[in-house]
């Protein structure tokens, strides 16, 4: 999706409450109130990665490689992603930016208010402060279910669920519904638990070797993305010397389309 400003704004509703719904044959309609939307915003973020290569190395045999700047970049690509992945699934300030600050988005941590499972002391994220740390606890199943069973009742359909590399082996541990996966054709069994089988439905167990292990995301997916001022792209410099300069840059921001949608088992022990 596209972003047209340096803050992205979008709108987010709600439906009314379910209930019983039988009419009068010929009644007049009493028409009720237009709820008007939530107008939410996020503010978009520049990464970039650099990369300068000297004539010399440009021109020499690189042992089957191309131009080392095409090999370079390719690299540096690859480490935008991961900022950018450690970015949108953290927890930083959202800033506004000026001319010595640079602008920060709102990542996944900052918004959940609804869904959220904090240790002691923690606090959620707003629009312009980070999420507050609590007192770490380990994960258990008696942690997660209540969270899955909010972020049902609040309308998600929660799809996946997003630890660390540590908490994925503990969410391996767990005792209840999961599903491990057999492999028939070694006769293998799998020891990890891929697909958690909830009273809400199955979702995805994903580690994340970028987020951090302290929180649990329990995300209803089609409800998160990433909007684009500008996408990634490569930009020659201009030469000041014998060599070659280049960059990759991109603003991006998250857009949350509806924070109640998702939530999250927060302040994790790591080890």
């Amino acid at each position: 999706m596209s972003a047209t400003s340096t803050l992205h704004e979008w709108q987010t509703e709600t439906l009314a409450a379910a209930g019983p719904n039988a009419q009068i044959q010929g009644d007049e309609i009493a028409f009720q109130p237009v709820q008007p939307t939530r107008r939410v915003g996020n503010r978009t973020q520049i990464s970039r990665k650099e990369a300068i290569v000297s004539a010399t190395q440009n021109v020499v045999n690189a042992a089957g490689r191309q131009r080392e700047i095409v090999h370079q970049l390719l690299k540096k690509s690859k480490e935008l992603k991961r900022d950018m992945e450690f970015v949108l699934t953290g927890n930083q300030t959202p800033v506004m930016g000026s001319g010595a600050l640079a602008q920060q988005l709102r990542p996944l941590c900052g918004w959940y208010e609804t869904n959220a499972s904090r240790g002691t002391g923690g606090t959620s994220g707003t629009a312009t402060g980070e999420a507050g740390d609590g007192e770490t606890r380990p994960l258990t199943e008696a942690l997660l279910k209540p969270v899955l069973q909010r972020v049902w009742t609040a309308g998600g359909e929660p799809s996946v669920v997003m630890v660390g590399p540590y908490n994925k082996t503990v969410v391996s541990g767990f005792t209840g519904n999961a599903t491990r996966f057999d492999s028939s054709e070694d006769k293998k069994l799998v020891a990890t638990i891929d697909v958690y089988e909830s009273d809400f439905g199955a979702l995805r167990v994903v580690p994340n070797r970028f987020q951090r292990e302290r929180d649990c995301h329990v995300l209803s997916a089609d409800l998160w993305g990433i909007a684009y001022l500008r996408r990634p792209e490569t930009v020659a410099l201009a030469k000041t010397g014998d060599h070659e300069k280049a960059m990759i840059v991109t603003e991006y921001t998250l857009e949350a389309r509806n924070e109640a949608g998702s939530g999250i088992v927060a302040d994790l022990e790591a080890a």
